[in-house]
């Protein structure tokens, strides 16, 4: 009886063998095995943010001022100033559109600008225009800076000066003469009680008249009243003035 075993015991010792050798697959219709599941991929970690194109940003100097001041009727002779600037200009400066609510301050502000800044004197028009971008660095004026900065790169043909006198005009590479104004003029808005007898000395020994003192004295305390008007309005200059002279 225990012979007759063996061989049945062999053939199970097989069967068996053959079961662990060979995972059992799963029946599917058709009697084919179900393909093996793919590795599942990690998902791929969205962008934090998609660019989009920027929308049209705005013209920068709209509205002029934020201050709601309809504008008045001007005389005879300021329509004819405001024709003059865009013939020559191509447009009319801001500042002027902010003053001409009243015409009466309009025809002010450009008679005393343009004494200061147009009228005789033994300081250059770039001299002038230097110690309008100094004081306006200095107090950070927007408007001034933009509109003279401008104007300083026109007048000296250098557009590093202009972006030196902006930024810090002690990095400009001045002349005596031309420090020493400047100096005396960021003194006077730094610090006007501070202002001695050394200082105005000092100018002297640089090269300036007594009547050069008066001068540089007046546009930079012209320039401190407007910076201040600027900056309480939110005066916007002409966007036309970030591309001159580059």
């Amino acid at each position: 009886m225990a012979k007759a075993n063996k061989p049945l015991k062999a053939a199970n010792k097989t069967a068996l063998a053959k079961s662990q050798a060979k995972p059992a697959l799963r029946a599917i219709k058709g009697g084919k095995a179900a393909p093996a599941k793919p590795a599942v991929k990690p998902a791929m970690a969205k962008p934090a943010s998609v660019a989009l194109k920027p929308a049209p940003a705005a013209a920068d100097d709209a509205p002029v001022i934020a201050l709601n001041l309809p504008p008045a009727k001007l005389s005879p002779a300021m329509t004819a100033y405001f024709k003059k600037c865009q013939d020559r200009l191509g447009f009319v400066p801001n500042v002027l559109l902010a003053y001409a609510f009243d015409n009466a301050k309009l025809e002010t502000f450009v008679a005393m600008y343009n004494d200061l800044m147009l009228g005789d004197s033994a300081l250059s028009k770039l001299e002038r225009e230097m110690i309008a971008v100094a004081v306006s660095s200095q107090n950070r004026c927007y408007y001034c800076l933009t509109a003279h900065g401008a104007a300083v790169r026109q007048y000296s043909g250098n557009p590093l000066l202009g972006e030196h006198l902006v930024m810090n005009y002690r990095v400009a590479r001045l002349n005596k003469r031309q420090r020493a104004m400047l100096d005396f003029a960021v003194k006077l808005t730094a610090s006007p009680w501070s202002v001695e007898e050394n200082d105005r000395e000092r100018l002297r020994r640089a090269g300036f008249s007594d009547r050069d003192i008066w001068d540089i004295s007046a546009i930079a305390g012209f320039f401190n009243m407007s910076n201040r008007v600027a900056s309480a309005t939110d005066m916007r200059p002409n966007t036309v003035y970030h591309e001159q002279a580059r």
